[in-house]
C-alpha cells in the first residue's frame, strides 16, 4: 500500500478483520432504497429547479402549519443560512408563505400555500406508494416493526 501512511495501513487492516462484523447487506440496501425512495420526487422537483431541500422543508412545513423559522431548523438540524435560501425561493414561487407571529413578532411563521400543499402531496404520494408495496410484501406488523427499526436508527429518541 505504497503512499499509505502507517495510521490508513492500521485502520485498512483493522477494517479487513473486521469485515464479518460489518453489516454491509443491510448498508447496502439502505443505499439503494434511498435511492429509490427519492428518485420519483426528484424527478417532480427537478422540472420547478429544486432540489432535496426544498423537499424537506415543503415537506415538515405542510405536516405543520404555522411552524417557525426556529423550529424548522430544529427539525433539520441545519444552519440559518442554509435555510434562508431554499426558503427564499420556495417563498417566492409561491409555495411557502410567511406570517409574522402574533405574540413576537421577530418570529416568523410558516405555511404552505394550496400551491405547496399540492406539491407536498405530488411529493409524498410515490413515497407512500412505494412504502405501502413494501408492507404489503413483507407481510403482518410490518410497519410496526419497520418503524421501531427507523426510530431506533434515529440519533436521538426525542426527534
Amino acid at each position: 500500500m505504497a503512499g499509505q501512511s502507517k495510521e490508513n495501513t492500521r485502520y485498512l487492516s483493522d477494517a479487513a478483520a473486521d469485515d464479518d462484523t460489518i453489516d454491509f447487506e443491510i448498508i447496502e440496501l439502505l443505499f439503494f432504497a434511498y435511492r429509490d425512495f427519492t428518485s420519483d420526487p426528484d424527478a417532480i422537483l427537478e422540472k420547478s429547479g429544486f432540489g432535496r431541500a426544498h423537499h424537506r422543508v415543503v415537506h415538515f412545513v405542510d405536516r405543520e402549519p404555522g411552524m417557525t423559522v426556529a423550529d424548522l431548523l430544529d427539525t433539520l438540524k441545519i444552519t440559518k443560512q442554509s435555510l434562508a435560501r431554499v426558503l427564499k425561493q420556495l417563498i417566492d414561487s409561491g409555495y411557502i408563505r410567511q406570517e409574522t407571529g402574533p405574540e413576537d413578532r421577530r418570529q416568523r411563521m410558516l405555511y404552505t400555500t394550496e400551491e405547496g400543499q399540492a406539491l407536498a402531496r405530488a411529493l409524498a404520494e410515490p413515497q407512500s406508494r412505494r412504502i405501502a408495496e413494501a408492507l404489503a410484501r413483507t407481510g403482518p406488523g410490518a410497519r410496526e416493526t419497520v418503524k421501531r427499526f427507523l426510530a431506533g436508527m434515529k440519533n436521538s429518541a426525542a426527534d
